[in-house]
């Protein structure tokens, strides 16, 4: 009980913790009056919040449509169809954050919502890849056996195609998260906020404190969010 205590609620605890103690050291140590006008706390905490909200927002439709596709295109009549997807966004990931960004402003123009489109649509990669890829290589001799016994096709991928699969969809899915939140911090540059805006103006003022608090927290951010989904990831491994 105790080793489930300290892998759930202890260690993201003392994460957290360290996010609180470099918020409260850079707001109340300020190396100059331009550090302590930047680094107040409405600021880091409107800053954290715009950036769980591109997180969260994004990686719900992410999850959603990348999952739902994946499972689409596993069917055995798209089989092909989904080995062609499945090379076309092997090389959309291969693309810079920063362009797929760039790319949207050009076309929807700046805001908050053309940031967390441009952020869906990056992180459906990994999801969509990984469960096509999960459910494809579920040993057919399984699938042969479940039609033998007379179960349905929606059953044999409710009760045996996806709980074999889940291991490596959530392994997607921690890499969408990770992904998503560092490629958040560059939706400032398209006026989504979050902690790239503190990156930017620390830049723009030479600053390091200031570009330390908004690197800091962003990748605290991710290694929180990652630890956490990397625990139900080996609870769904043991499980199947």
């Amino acid at each position: 009980m105790f080793r489930n205590l300290w892998k759930w609620i202890i260690i993201p605890l003392l994460l957290v913790t360290v996010g609180i103690v470099i918020v409260i050291y850079t707001v109340n140590n300020p190396t100059d009056s331009l550090v302590a006008r930047v680094l107040t706390y409405s600021n880091v905490l409107r800053a954290l919040s715009e950036h769980m909200s591109l997180m969260l927002v994004s990686m719900f439709g992410a999850i959603l449509v990348g999952g739902l596709v994946g499972i689409l295109l596993s069917r055995p009549e798209l089989y092909y169809l989904g080995r062609g997807v499945e090379n076309i966004v092997n090389i959309g990931q291969t693309i810079p954050s920063l362009a797929i960004l760039a790319l949207f402003y050009t076309i929807l123009g700046l805001g908050f919502r053309v940031a967390v489109f441009a952020l869906f649509l990056y992180s459906i990669l990994p999801i969509l890849r990984n469960t096509f890829a999960g459910i494809t290589s579920v040993d057919t001799s399984v699938i042969e056996s479940a039609k033998g016994m007379g179960m349905s096709p929606f059953r044999i991928l409710a009760k045996i195609e996806l709980p074999i699969a889940y291991p490596i969809i959530i392994a997607g899915i921690r890499t969408a998260v990770v992904i998503n939140v560092g490629a958040a911090t560059l939706a400032t540059f398209i006026g989504g906020g979050g902690f790239g805006d503190l990156i930017v103006t620390g830049l723009s003022v030479r600053r390091d404190m200031v570009i330390f608090t908004g690197a800091g927290l962003a990748a605290l951010t991710a290694i929180i969010l990652d630890y956490i989904i990397g625990q139900v990831e080996q609870r769904l491994v043991r499980w199947s």
